[in-house]
C-alpha cells in the first residue's frame, strides 16, 4: 500500500534521523539513571542531562536552571496552572486564559474551576488573535495568572506575547505561555518577551514522544510551584520521577537544530504553504481563509470549503494525511472550538481543513495534495444544490426549503 502523503505537522513530527542517531548510545551503553550519584553510569546520564538543559535554554533564551522536565506539553500545562493556582491561591483566585486555548489548559482551567478559581476566557478576534486591550480590560486586583497560546495548534495565529507579557509584568500577574507550537518554528526568548512559564514538547520540533518541559522563571519574578507529583523530589522539588534520560538528549538535540536551521526552515515551510493556498484558491471558489494573514506559523493553513461537507471531503482524500481540528479532539463529532471562538459558523467549521507544512514536505508533495483537494471538492459540489445557487448568485441562506 502506498505510504500517505503527510501534512499534518502541528499533530506530531517524525523524528529526525539526527535526533535518532543522538538518543541511541543511551538506550544501550550509556543506559544509567541520572539519579545514581555513586557510579559513572549515572554520572554519564547526568552530564547528559545537564547538557540537554542548556541547549533547550539556548533555543529559548532561558538558564538551564529553569528548565524543568514533563513527559510533554501537557503534563507542563497541568504543572503550571495548577501549580501556580495552588502557591498564589491566596492572593488572588482569578485566572484570565481564551477559548481558543487547547484542551489541556481549557480543561485544566476547568478543573481549577472546581476548586474555586474563577477564570475569564477571551475571545479572540475574527483572526484568532487575543489583543493586549483585550487582556488589560479584564485584568483585575486578584488576577495571578494569563494564560495564552503563543501560536495556535488549529489555524497557526500567533498571539502579540511580548505585549501582552509586558502588560503582565507592570500589574505583577504571572505570564504563562503554551509555546508548544511555536519553539523552533518562530523566533523565541523568554526574557524579551517577559515569559514567566512557558511549556514545550519534543514530538512538535522532530524529537520523540513523551519528553518536554517547562520553563520556570527563577528571578524578577523568582516563580514558585506547588509540585502536582509527588516521589523523590526530582527537578529542584517541581516534578518527581526518574529522568527519560535517551528523551531528553533528543529533545536537546531537536532544540539545537532548530535554533541552527529556524530561518531557513520557516523560509521554506512558508513558500510551500504559500504556494498550497494559491493553488487551491486559484481554482476554487468559495473557499474561506481561517486566521491571521501577517501573524501566523509557516507552515500551518486552515481553510474551510463552502458547499462541501468536512468528512465525505476527508475520505474524498484518503491519501493525504490532514486534520479536520486539533488531533487531541479529532475524534469528536463536534465543530472546532477554536473555529466557533473566532465566529466561524459550524458549516464552515465542519468543512475546515488543517495543512500541516514541515521539515521533510516536499514541493510534489503539495502539488499532489493540492490537485487530490481540488478534484474532492469539485466532485462533492457537483452533487450540492448550495453550490448550484451560489454559482448563479443566489444566497441559499435566503431560500425557504419546502418539506425537510
Amino acid at each position: 500500500m502506498k505510504r500517505p502523503v503527510y501534512l499534518d505537522y502541528q499533530a506530531t513530527t517524525p523524528v529526525d534521523p539526527r535526533v535518532l542517531d543522538a538518543m541511541l548510545p543511551y538506550f544501550r551503553e550509556d543506559f544509567g539513571n541520572a539519579a545514581s550519584r555513586n557510579h559513572a553510569f549515572g554520572w554519564k546520564a547526568e552530564e547528559a542531562v545537564s547538557k540537554g538543559r542548556e541547549e533547550i535554554g539556548r533555543l529559548i533564551g532561558a538558564s538551564e536552571k529553569e528548565i524543568v522536565f514533563t513527559s510533554g506539553s501537557t503534563e507542563a500545562i497541568n504543572l503550571a496552572l495548577k501549580g501556580v493556582a495552588d502557591m498564589y491561591g491566596s492572593k488572588g483566585k482569578h485566572i484570565i486564559t481564551s477559548q481558543a486555548e487547547h484542551k489541556a489548559v481549557l480543561d485544566t482551567c476547568k478543573h481549577l474551576e472546581k476548586q474555586g478559581f474563577e477564570v475569564t476566557y477571551l475571545a479572540p478576534d475574527s483572526t484568532g488573535r487575543v489583543t493586549v486591550e483585550a487582556v488589560a480590560a479584564v485584568l483585575r486586583d486578584d488576577t495571578i495568572l494569563v494564560a495564552l497560546l503563543w501560536a495556535n495548534n488549529e489555524v497557526g495565529t500567533l498571539n502579540p506575547i511580548r505585549e501582552i507579557g509586558a502588560l503582565c509584568h507592570e500589574r505583577g500577574v504571572l505570564f504563562f505561555t503554551d509555546a508548544t507550537q511555536a519553539v523552533g518554528k518562530v523566533p523565541v526568548d523568554v526574557e524579551a518577551d517577559n515569559v514567566d512559564l512557558l511549556c514545550l514538547s519534543g514530538h512538535k520540533i522532530y524529537g520523540p514522544k513523551g519528553v518536554g518541559c517547562l520553563y520556570v522563571r527563577r528571578r524578577k519574578p523568582r516563580v514558585r510551584l506547588v509540585a502536582q507529583m509527588d516521589g523523590g523530589g526530582h527537578e529542584r522539588g517541581m516534578r518527581s520521577g526518574t529522568l527519560n534520560v535517551p528523551g531528553i538528549v533528543g529533545l536537546a538535540k531537536a532544540c539545537q537544530l532548530c535554533r541552527e536551521e529556524l530561518e531557513v526552515e520557516a523560509a521554506r515551510a512558508s513558500g510551500l504553504r504559500d504556494h498550497l493556498e494559491a493553488k487551491i484558491t486559484g481554482a476554487l471558489e468559495f473557499v474561506h481563509f481561517n486566521g491571521n494573514k501577517e501573524h501566523r506559523l509557516p507552515g500551518c493553513l486552515n481553510l474551510s470549503f463552502h458547499y462541501v461537507e468536512g468528512e465525505s471531503l476527508l475520505m474524498g482524500i484518503d491519501d493525504i494525511a490532514v486534520s479536520s481540528g486539533s488531533a487531541c479532539t479529532s475524534a469528536s463529532l463536534e465543530p472546532s472550538h477554536v473555529l466557533r471562538s473566532m465566529g466561524v459558523g459550524d458549516d464552515l467549521a465542519h468543512s475546515s481543513i488543517r495543512f500541516g507544512i514541515g521539515r521533510f514536505t516536499t514541493q510534489e508533495e503539495v502539488d499532489y495534495a493540492a490537485d487530490r483537494l481540488i478534484t474532492a471538492v469539485r466532485r462533492l459540489r457537483e452533487m450540492s444544490p448550495l453550490y448550484e445557487m451560489a454559482l448563479e448568485g443566489i444566497d441559499p441562506s435566503t431560500v425557504e426549503w419546502q418539506g425537510h
